[in-house]
Order: structure tokens, then sequence, then C-alpha cells
């Protein structure tokens, strides 16, 4: 099995397709955001075109109101990963959503939730806010304070729950690299952080002028302002904010700062994998040299 890594806009989705060619391989998708149903233009879902033919699991399989999760994630790619497998193909695991990435990689196992719990923790991260939750935390479980931005409400709201649930740290529960199942191979691609940034901002444009806004609003019909996972995603969440204001520009502008900050953070998640052997997307043997990689 062979896993494609890094940060967004990098060329994983292209470097997926074509080892899938030369390895008789198939895909699936570790982007949380593009198991969304709808959700195309603003996370740069691979058109059916550009996946030539090549079958891809593990896109378009939730509506934009239901909730992402990693648990189901991993048994739904596990899944498809064994039939890949046992019809004696190639599984290809693309995607820039780290704990996604490890959860089928690696032996994770995920505590339960209490949706009584969680509303109640929700409830008050509304009355408080997420800087006062935190500083909770931050009492609690030192350790997972330190790893969770203050203004991440919905993974403080977490840590908080599965410390009440356990009775042990939400940290002893985070996720640590392990050996890989299915003996993976991890290829990891990235460019010069300068350029990255650049193609970033020409990505956000050409999206806006793709159709994101008219994309926002069709899925607002559908129920997106709802989602508590798809209404956080890059891109929806500005432009949902935009259709109160009209100012679409701006929407844009922010959308771009805050995916430089994401890369920045896929990038220092997955450099902490040692497993990964990293390539310069911007080579152009790059497909031959994540097939050396490979053996």
């Amino acid at each position: 099995m062979i896993a494609v890594v890094g940060p967004t806009a990098t060329g994983k989705s292209d470097l997926g397709v074509a080892l899938a060619e030369r390895l008789d391989g198939e895909v699936v998708n570790a982007d949380a955001m593009q198991l969304y149903r709808g959700m195309d233009i603003g996370t740069a879902k691979i058109t059916p075109a550009e996946r030539r033919g090549v079958p891809h699991h593990q896109l378009d399989v939730l509506d934009v109101r239901e909730t992402a999760s990693v648990a189901a994630y991993q048994r739904h790619a596990r899944a498809a990963i064994e039939d890949i497998r046992e019809r004696g193909r190639t599984p290809i695991l693309v995607g820039g959503s780290g704990l996604y990435v490890q959860a089928v990689l690696d032996d994770l196992d995920f505590p339960g939730t209490d949706p009584e719990l969680r509303t109640r923790l929700e409830a008050e991260l509304t009355q408080v806010g997420a800087a006062v939750l935190h500083e909770r935390l931050t009492r609690l479980d030192p350790v997972a304070a330190g790893a969770i931005l203050p203004s991440n409400g919905r993974r403080i709201v977490r840590a908080l729950e599965v410390i009440e649930l356990t009775g042990r740290p939400f940290s002893a529960t985070m996720p640590r690299p392990g050996p890989p199942r299915y003996g993976a191979v991890l290829i990891g691609i990235d460019r010069d952080p300068e350029e990255l940034d650049a193609r970033v901002d020409t990505r956000v444009e050409r999206m806006f002028a793709a159709g994101l806004v008219d994309e926002v609003r069709a899925l607002e019909a559908h129920g997106l302002r709802e989602g508590r996972t798809a209404s956080r995603a890059l891109g929806y969440q500005q432009v949902l904010a935009a259709l109160d204001t009209g100012d679409f520009a701006a929407a844009a502008e922010e959308t771009a700062r805050a995916t430089r900050r994401f890369v920045r953070r896929q990038r220092s998640w997955f450099r902490r994998d040692k497993r990964v052997v990293w390539l310069d997307a911007a080579r152009p043997d790059l497909l031959d040299a994540a097939l050396a990689v490979v053996g």
C-alpha cells in the first residue's frame, strides 16, 4: 500500500492517479472535506475526467448536514483498502487530513461519544467561548491544551468530552505514529513555501472565478449552515459569512490567508512522521522518483 501525503495545493491528487495507472491501483481519498457531496470547487476535488478511469473511494459519501467522524472514516476506508487488496490491486491513500491518514495507517482507537454530554459542552462553548473552555482544558490536561489552539472550540469540546467520559487525559488518546498497517510506503510531496503560498493564492482566485459562491449558495439550500463539519471548511465558511455581507472579495482574501495558515499546520503535522519520504513536488521527474521510493 502507498500513501501520498503533504500540504494542500502540492499536487497529491495528480500523483495519486499517476501512481495508480502505473501500479494497477485504486485511490482512497483522505481529505476530510472531499467526503462531502457537492463540495467540489472549494475542495479542489479531482474531477471524473482528471481521474482518468482510476477508481476513487471515499469521495462524495456524506451529505453536508452530516458530521464527519474520523472513527467512521477509519472503518470505511480500511474496508475499501481490504477490498482493493483482495482483488489484487494496489490501494493508494491520498490526502492532506493528517488524522484521517494516520487513522488508516496506524492502530488508533477512538473513544466513544455521549450526545448529551456533547450537547452540554457545546452549549457552554456558545455561552462562554472557546478561550474559557481552553483554560479548563489547560488545568485538566496541559499536554492536550498545548496541542489545541485556544480558538478551536470543536476540538476543545471533544477533549473535555473524552476526559469526562473516560477519566483519562485526552492527550493519552492523541495519535502517535506507530508501525504502519499493510506495509505502507509513505510519500510526502511539498514545495518551496513561497511558491506554495503563491499556488494557494492562485487556486483560491480560480475557485471563486469557477463559481464557488454559487456552489455555496446551492449547498446552503441543502443545509450547509447546519452542517457541523462541512460549514467550517475553508472557503465555505468564508463565503457563508459573505452571503450575509455581500463582500465576496474579502471572503476570497480571508480564504487565501486561512489556507496558507492551514498549509503550515499540515506541513508541521506530516513532518513529525519520520516514516514519510519527502519529494519536491516541482521536480519534473516526480512520478519516477515516487516509483523509486515504492521500489
